[in-house]
């Protein structure tokens, strides 16, 4: 498949609170030229260092991938990302005045929204699809993860997910170039599982969790103290746990949002293989572990 590479058509500026950090940031997202890809600047550090966005410099996957180069850090880049690839954007400079990208409401529909509505802008040059010389398949034996990367004549994807959850089940989500990404993928939000926030935020993950920007799942039994404290946590009296097994807090836009969610994690990480793959990804319970080492392995097949 051939197309040329595109742009966003004007700057976009987003501000809030970063998930795992807690700190607020402003950040721009402005066109960039042809060849260039997608990088993020922090605006904030001296000499406005920037960070390329490829998997080498992946530095971090706890909860969230972050990428670093030397001292220059920027965290929880996953669904800008996603929102980029999603959307056919080839080039794309994020800016950046803090460590974390805000997570605002926990999915990648924000920038969806403001970048579909102005469209992007044609570049006039052809995208350069990565092809691959075979097949790679990377296993995590221990959580039963895997990912694997054939060649294929388009990008598109294939998922299925499984935490042994009762609420969840087993989902299955899938991606190609002719999936409304804006509509099915990009408005799908972050989780967490209920018994999993005490000890995120004992570990210093998930400060800027809200109930604004989380699913959050009871697979266990829950009495009223930890109801009290998660409300108090979050700032939401009366939260209660719905028939379906969730909080109170927001309603799901697709029964198996939180599996499409990890689909939309993985077209943001695996994006770090730096543009868009002609292959077909098939993945069992992926993450931003087994997905950035899948990018970073496709990138070392190629060199």
């Amino acid at each position: 498949m051939y197309c040329n590479q595109h742009t966003i058509k004007k700057s976009y500026y987003f501000q809030g609170k970063g998930l795992h950090t807690g700190t607020y940031a402003h950040m721009k997202l402005l066109p960039a030229p042809a060849g260039s890809g997608i990088k993020f600047r922090r605006t904030d550090l001296r000499g406005k260092p920037i960070i390329e966005a490829l998997a080498e410099n992946v530095s971090n996957t706890a909860r969230s991938t972050t990428i670093s180069q030397k001292e220059t850090v920027a965290v929880t880049i996953e669904h800008i990302m996603s929102a980029l690839t999603g959307l056919g954007v080839d080039n794309a400079l994020i800016e950046l005045d803090n460590i974390e990208v805000p997570i605002l409401d926990g999915s990648a529909s924000p920038y969806v929204s403001a970048i579909v509505k102005d469209g992007l802008e044609d570049q006039g040059v052809p995208r350069e699809y990565i092809n691959l010389p075979q097949s790679l398949e990377i296993r995590d034996d221990r959580s039963g993860s895997w990912v694997r990367i054939d060649p294929a004549a388009a990008p598109s994807a294939d998922i299925t997910v499984d935490f042994n959850s009762k609420i969840l089940g087993i989902q299955s989500a899938h991606w190609d170039e002719h999936t409304d990404y804006a509509r099915e993928i990009g408005v799908c939000r972050t989780f967490v599982f209920f018994h999993e926030i005490e000890y995120l935020y004992r570990n210093n993950l998930i400060k800027g969790g809200d109930v604004d920007n989380a699913i959050v799942i009871v697979e266990e039994p829950v009495n009223e103290d930890q109801l009290s404290s998660i409300s108090n946590l979050f700032n939401l009296p009366g939260i209660k746990i719905t028939d379906e097994g969730y909080l109170s807090n927001l309603q799901l836009h697709f029964p198996d949002e939180c599996g499409r969610h990890k689909l939309l994690d993985l077209l943001g990480d695996l994006r770090l293989a730096g543009g868009y793959l002609n292959a077909h990804i098939t993945a069992y319970k992926p993450g931003h572990s087994i997905n950035t080492k899948a990018a970073k392995a496709l990138r070392a097949l190629l060199k």
